[in-house]
């Protein structure tokens, strides 16, 4: 949980103008959110200038950080503000490891990613794997996105 800090400019480009009200951002950011497949059923957006706040409750750390890079990978967003609990089913199964963050720069491509995180390019599809279905495509990656690095197992 915390702040977590997004390239403005960079992203997917939901909002048309900027002079969207801030009620009218968060249901674009909770619909863009949807159209990758999570639950949105119990989360909240809301929207202050170029900042999201998310609250709400998710069924486990991986969704928790897809949905947190989701909405801060759009355009105009600067900050997401991630109040949002995992909430563990019933099952006696050790929780996942907080993930950590990486921001695409010019050059970069996941195996380059995968190499500087990691320590070897072939693993660059723990990183696809770890972003779908935010990405579609390994080779299709861009300067200010926001990516998941899962721990390696």
């Amino acid at each position: 949980m915390g702040l977590i800090s997004f390239i403005k400019n960079a992203g997917e480009k939901l909002f048309k103008s900027e002079e969207k009200r801030a009620q009218e951002k968060a249901v674009l950011i909770l619909s863009h959110i949807k159209k990758f497949g999570f639950d949105t059923s119990s989360i909240q957006v809301t929207v202050d200038d170029d900042k999201v706040t998310l609250t709400g409750k998710v069924d486990t750390q991986e969704n928790k950080n897809k949905i947190v890079v989701t909405a801060g990978n759009v355009e105009g967003i600067a900050t997401v503000d991630d109040r949002i609990v995992v909430i563990q089913p019933p099952v006696v199964a050790p929780p996942q490891p907080e993930k950590q963050f990486y921001t695409v720069k010019k050059g970069d491509y996941l195996s380059k990613i995968a190499k500087e995180v990691y320590g070897n390019a072939s693993k660059y599809n723990i990183i696809f794997e770890a972003n779908k279905p935010m990405l579609k495509d390994p080779n299709l990656i861009y300067p200010g996105q926001v990516l998941v690095i899962p721990p390696l197992n």
